[in-house]
């Protein structure tokens, strides 16, 4: 997204992200909630999930650094939260197409 003209154009679309987060990620908790109610995950689902979120974790950390080591702490939030609705989108695809 692009940042808006007024001081409070970045923390709003910040916000909105962070809500759209949210609703992506308890989407995803809907669907592999489902999938484990009704026996149709493995063990391995619930392993990749564990996995993921310590790798997504340590790539929006990677990113908070990075932006304030460049000098623009303050695009550091959004960077990440980007990276988790990315994480969170394709996992929403894969579960929701049965995979």
């Amino acid at each position: 997204m692009k940042p808006r003209a007024t001081p409070y154009g970045s923390w709003f679309d910040l916000s909105m992200n962070s809500l759209m987060l949210a609703a992506e990620s308890q989407a995803v908790i809907s669907l592999r909630m489902a999938q484990f109610a009704t026996g149709g995950t493995s063990a391995a689902e619930a392993q990749l999930m564990v996995s993921e979120k310590l790798q997504a974790a340590a790539v929006a950390q990677a990113q908070l650094v990075s932006a304030a080591l460049q000098g623009v702490p303050h695009l550091g939030p959004a960077r990440a939260v980007a990276h988790y609705r990315r994480k969170v989108r394709a996992n929403q695809r894969r579960l929701a197409r049965g995979g």
